[in-house]
């Protein structure tokens, strides 16, 4: 269980946002955290990658290696 607090203004807007599109404030708020927790994770990989890079392939090499 989460609870959060927002300042006047963005849980106005949030609400606006849910009334309208008839869903709940929770359902924005549980989809605007895991998207922000994919793309935590989606950084850290690729800053692993980017520390340790891998083989670097031709195009040559991938055509190859795919049958073309």
């Amino acid at each position: 269980m989460l609870a959060i607090r927002l300042d006047k203004k963005n849980d106005a807007r949030l609400a606006r946002l849910a009334r309208q599109a008839g869903r709940t404030k929770t359902a924005y708020a549980r989809e605007a955290l895991l998207e922000y927790l994919q793309d935590l994770a989606d950084a850290k990989l690729a800053l692993a990658r980017l520390a340790k890079p891998a083989k670097i392939y031709s195009s040559i090499e991938v055509k190859r290696a795919v049958g073309l």
